[in-house]
């Protein structure tokens, strides 16, 4: 029992060592550029653009079942990390001000969250869309795109100060496993087969890349 306390101290060291190490980097076009980025209304544009690729590519019925898929891996995410995880762990974020800690992070914005942040709801979201997308279309340059895209979320989170990289590795993996159940259930229940061509795939990608751009310039105008 010693030996696992020991080894879980450590984990926890580590975590915070690797926080402490991104977080500390930080300047002010940074702040605004993550803060925004971090944000989920920001990316409504690319949530439309995907679905317009599903109603692109398939039966309404058909699109209608994606959608509802991927609102229902975010319902799993959200519950799994904030109703049945989180009361039980009660790990603190490291901006909340009970953290010994929290003195030694940087916060933008006087932002710091609920007061857990184990698992990550962000990393659980951001993956179990680009994890579902994955198992969907199969096509690469959208899976890269979306990986990266969830992988920068999760970063903007451990530059905000609300989650350590633990919190967002176990989110990502509740995420992950939403989007395969979900995934699996969709296609029992649809009798869906993968289709080779898939119209317009490149609109999410650019889409999406437009609002990156979009906040970059936003966070250079905001320093100015």
């Amino acid at each position: 029992m010693m030996l696992l306390m020991d080894v879980l101290q450590g984990v926890i060291d580590l975590d915070t060592k690797v926080l402490l190490f991104f977080n500390g980097m930080y300047n002010t076009y940074f702040d605004y550029f993550m803060s925004a980025y971090s944000g989920k209304w920001v990316w409504i544009p690319m949530y439309a653009a995907i679905l317009y690729v599903m109603l692109r590519n398939f039966s309404w019925k058909v699109a209608l079942g994606c959608a509802l898929s991927v609102a229902l891996v975010v319902l799993f995410a959200d519950q799994v990390c904030d109703a049945l995880i989180r009361p039980y762990v009660e790990r603190m974020r490291p901006s909340n001000l009970n953290n010994p800690i929290s003195e030694l992070v940087h916060i933008v914005n006087n932002r710091r969250g609920g007061r857990y942040g184990f698992p990550s709801c962000h990393a659980a979201n951001s993956f179990g869309l680009a994890f579902f997308l994955f198992f969907l279309f199969r096509k690469r340059w959208l899976t890269v795109f979306m990986m990266a895209w969830a992988l920068l979320t999760c970063y903007s989170r451990v530059y905000l100060g609300m989650h350590y990289p633990g919190d967002l590795l176990v989110g990502g993996l509740v995420g992950a496993t939403g989007a395969w159940l979900v995934y699996r259930l969709f296609v029992k229940v649809s009798g869906y087969k993968r289709v080779e061509h898939v119209n317009r795939i490149y609109a999410p990608i650019l889409v999406g890349a437009l609002t990156v751009v979009g906040i970059l310039v936003y966070a250079g105008v905001m320093v100015l």
